[in-house]
């Protein structure tokens, strides 16, 4: 199969020929697969829509496009297997491709010592930042303050198995190889033998699930990228960081610290999910600790291989000495009982042998309580990671004393980032629940306590005050078990359990209780109160109150946006809650929802609002002497707050990141970032760079963007809402068309994901869908619109309002990150839409006349944007500024028609099937499902 020949871009700042080369000599090798294992008759049929696709592309002909048409009409539903299987697994190869293709060309610039690297990279922005006058003591400071903190979720929205996971990094590190100039030719010919095998191992695996994943499912695809990537992509990291301040502040002048944690929502979020149980949540702590126990106990191996320094040549440090005789004295006995001198002139390796008998203990202990939950935690094994820890960094420090510092530095270092960044526990587990579950759950915990028997009819004033002084008392009467409904009694083991796996994982394993629609400030006291019950919150021995919970107030709709401020002053202002943030180190976390602000209102008004949300949040944790930290609740696509990490945080507002940021990962993203380590350390490093320069605020207030710039943006938000509500909210039969003219309903049916698309039992009703499969249904039928739909609208009314608004347009796109970072993004969305096919898509709805109707608003409103932002970004085409990733969607672009035009014929037949028969299990629907896979893997981050 080879890349169709499309027009190249106007800049090209990359070797496009040789990318193109790539991707032509693997397709090549696809085909060649295609037509061994399957014939003639298969490969003939895929080439002629391949070839037919590239010629329409090229020019939009009626007579072709209808004879293509009519070929997939004409193909049994065996025959349309395999041509979605040959385009997605092109697809999944070209991805790889374009992967090693953009870390080949980062590891060439990092080979020629004399440049300052790509724009985010570690060397490059510490250069930038000493450039602009930061002494070392001020970076040494933004370093300490900072904590990146990306957070695993589980919405697959492209159910990539993990078998087809691990055969494409198999493909990647061949591909990699190849690409190295010291491969000679009888190499390179024994690499290509090695990718073709691949490739064909990748024809001959189901890509599709055929079953529903488990949450269990979800925890170990989040833990697969550890032990694929992260282990090694952590202590790169880190090692970019430690180079590039060595290369430009001079060695010893500034230590990097650990700013690295990674979270979790995968086990932990409840929010319309009824599989998550809290034996669940335990059950995922633990399968995390195994992962993390696993990698430590064979890193601690690989040490003991290493430091094989004898005490004839050195001398430890007495604190090495001592802490190595008393674990002597504990433990020799049964680690070393068949060899009681082993090691014995070897104290590091003597040591690490004790560590690793006491983590495998550990392991131990963690796996039998994966099936049988009280075993108690034998002397043997660690009770906390401080221990390992500390070590660690005895052994850490003794090499150093005899000038050993770069062999400490290596290996063991690696390791001690790992603990530092991980712990016992890999991830800081989230707990999320929904507001109302809360309210109701306290509400019965009181009334069979006799404490208040109408809470639900108490006013918000008189609820904030009857739970504050609950709080603070000394003592309180548990919740009577046996009496409350079986959801109270959930909730509150949910409590119970982060008691309990606090002792077992650690202090810190849980991060933070996130409560979604959370609309007023009580519905924060009310998980306080819970907490307290559980003993999350008390009174220690010395009558000292401490609080062992953080909770984040979820605000995501534009409504609970728009009240974020009041919420937060009456739980700041309210004296027991401000009481218990000081018994919590004083840190006050705030999440915004990207998704449903934008499913509610527009892209618009959802950036807007979220934006001065921002600026809200921090005026007034400053105002009070409170810490915060954001945590931002980013999808994959740009419907859902998607775009590159880098300039999404330089995006945020001047003074809203103090050196903190916190934010959701999640299906494609987790794949496309973090499946390779080199692609990893890059994004993470991206990401780190950019919280560093977006952290400036806390040495020197940061400049103000006119005022201008936010009035001309008030009136824009505005008159997009209006625009998208218009559509979406007041046009009579737009929910019937989404239904029926995008893949929404089949999509339910893929096995992607544990949690149901729908809040409450399946309605048309945009309330009622989530954002996630809101999202995906538009993409999937090239509509794309939420991440787009008003902006035509309202940058032509704006520009139209006075003369000189279109230079202020043109202004805002150049000096203002934010919205620049908005309109690039949005460019990507317009990009993958594909109006000439959307169409096709409305043609499946039942009430035609509506239809065409709806669709003709969302064609004109599609190109009226398509025209204001090339005028206001002052450029030609779509995406003309970042041409690499221009080319690979033009490059897609005549593979992704044919599939669509056979998701559109199998819709087609499954309906008539589901209608004729009233079965959903049609003959059609395994094919059917393959193209939405399919279509995903084209579009990328396409939920």
């Amino acid at each position: 199969m080879n890349t169709p020949s499309t027009s190249q871009p106007t800049d090209k700042s990359f070797d496009v020929a040789k990318l193109q080369d790539n991707i032509r000599q693997f397709g090549e090798l696809l085909g060649e697969v295609i037509k061994e294992q399957e014939g003639e008759a298969v490969y003939a049929t895929i080439e002629k829509l391949r070839r037919g696709y590239i010629r329409l592309r090229k020019s939009n002909d009626t007579e072709t496009r209808n004879e293509l048409m009519a070929l997939i009409d004409e193909l049994d539903v065996d025959m349309l297997e395999q041509v979605i299987r040959a385009f997605n697994t092109f697809y999944l190869i070209t991805n790889i491709v374009e992967e090693d293709f953009q870390h080949l060309e980062r590891r060439r610039e990092v080979q020629q010592a004399k440049t300052h690297l790509w724009k985010g990279s570690a060397r490059r922005t510490v250069f930038e930042l000493q450039q602009e006058g930061l002494t070392a003591k001020e970076l040494q400071f933004l370093l300490d303050q900072m904590r990146y903190i990306p957070v695993f979720t589980a919405h697959p929205t492209e159910a990539r198995r993990r078998t087809m996971m691990d055969i494409q990094r198999r493909i990647f590190l061949v591909i990699d190889q190849m690409g190295s100039p010291l491969a000679g030719e009888d190499e390179h010919h024994s690499l290509l033998r090695q990718l073709k095998a691949q490739i064909q191992i990748l024809w001959r695996t189901n890509e599709v699930r055929t079953r529903k994943p488990t949450v269990e499912d979800e925890i170990r695809y989040g833990l697969y990228y550890f032990r694929e990537s992260l282990f090694d992509a952590i202590p790169m990291l880190y090692r970019y960081f430690e180079r590039a301040v060595r290369m430009t502040y001079g060695s010893g002048k500034i230590n990097v610290p650990s700013f690295l944690r990674f979270g979790s929502w995968i086990g932990g979020d409840r929010d319309g999910n009824p599989f998550v149980t809290p034996a669940l949540t335990r059950r995922a702590i633990r399968m995390q600790m195994q992962v993390a126990l696993a990698e430590y106990i064979q890193r601690v191996g690989a040490l003991r291989t290493i430091l094989s320094h004898s005490s004839e040549f050195i001398t430890p440090t007495a604190a090495f000495t001592e802490h190595l005789a008393q674990e002597n004295a504990r433990w020799a006995d049964r680690v070393f009982a068949n060899a009681p001198v082993t090691f014995h002139q070897e104290p590091y390796r003597r040591l690490l042998s004790l560590m690793r008998y006491k983590l495998r203990q550990t392991l131990q202990t963690v796996d039998t309580r994966l099936q049988r939950e009280n075993t108690p935690l034998p002397a043997t094994a660690y009770t906390d990671v401080s221990e390992f820890l500390h070590e660690l960094n005895l052994i850490n420090a003794s090499l150093r004393s005899h000038n050993d510092h770069v062999i400490a530095g290596r290996e063991l270092k690696d390791l001690i980032r790992l603990v530092e960044t991980c712990g016992f526990g890999l991830f800081k587990l989230d707990i999320r629940q929904e507001s109302t579950i809360h309210t109701d759950t306290v509400a019965e915990v009181l009334h069979h306590n006799d404490l208040c028997h109408n809470y639900q009819e108490l006013s918000e004033a008189e609820r904030m005050e009857l739970l504050g002084e609950l709080l603070l008392r000394p003592r309180l009467p548990l919740p009577p078990r046996p009496k409350l409904s079986d959801k109270a009694a959930e909730t509150l083991e949910i409590f119970d359990s982060m008691v309990e796996m606090r002792i077992e994982a650690g202090t810190g394993i849980f991060g933070t209780y996130v409560i979604s629609m959370t609309h007023n400030a009580s519905h924060v006291m009310e998980v306080m109160l819970l907490a307290r019950m559980a003993g999350l919150i008390g009174y220690d021995a010395n009558r000292h109150l401490y609080c062992n919970i953080l909770v984040s107030p979820l605000f995501e709709t534009i409504e609970d946006l728009k009240h974020i401020s009041s919420v937060l002053t009456s739980l700041l202002e309210n004296k027991t809650y401000r009481t218990l943030l000081e018994a919590a180190d004083n840190l006050q976390e705030v999440m915004l929802g990207y998704s449903d602000s934008c499913k509610d209102g527009g892209i618009l008004a959802s950036n807007w609002n979220l934006y001065n949300a921002q600026k809200q949040v921090i005026a007034l944790t400053d105002a009070y002497g409170v810490t915060c930290r954001l945590f931002h609740g980013r999808g994959g696509t740009v419907g859902r707050g998607g775009g590159p990490t880098h300039d999404a945080i330089l995006a945020q507002p001047p003074g809203t990141v103090y050196g903190q940021i916190k934010f959701t990962e999640q299906g494609e993203v987790l794949a496309t970032k973090y499946s390779n380590v080199e692609t990893a350390a890059y994004e993470l490093s991206m990401g780190a760079t950019g919280l560093l320069k977006a952290s400036l605020g806390l040495l020197k207030k940061q400049e103000v963007y006119p005022e201008e710039f936010h009035r001309a943006m008030h009136d824009i938000a505005a008159t997009g809402e209006q625009s998208y509500r218009q559509l979406t909210d007041w046009t009579p039969g737009l929910m019937d068309y989404f239904y029926e003219a995008t893949p929404v309903q089949e999509i339910a049916l893929l096995n992607i994901g544990s949690r149901p698309s729908h809040r409450k039992k399946t309605v048309r009703d945009k309330g009622s869908i989530r954002a996630i499969p809101w999202v995906f249904g538009w993409a999937q039928s090239r509509h794309t619109l939420p991440a787009w739909y008003g902006i035509g609208t309202a940058l032509s009314t704006f520009r139209a309002a006075h003369p000189d608004n279109g230079v202020l347009l043109e202004r805002m796109y150049q000096e203002w990150p934010a919205f620049r970072a908005l309109l690039s993004n949005t460019q990507m969305a317009l990009y993958k839409g594909e109006m000439d096919t959307a169409r096709e898509y409305a043609e499946l709805a039942e009430n035609q006349e509506s239809a065409q109707q709806i669709f003709a608003d969302i064609r004109g409103e599609y190109e009226r944007t398509v025209a204001e932002i090339l005028g206001v970004a002052r450029i030609n085409e779509l995406m003309e500024e970042t041409p690499l990733l221009q080319y690979s969607l033009q490059r897609r672009d005549p593979y992704l028609d044919p599939l669509n035009h056979i998701q559109i014929t199998l819709i087609r037949r499954h309906r008539q099937y589901v209608q004729e028969t009233g079965s959903t299990d049609s003959p059609w629907l395994p094919t059917l499902l393959r193209t939405i896979n399919a279509i995903a893997a084209g579009m990328r981050n396409t939920g």
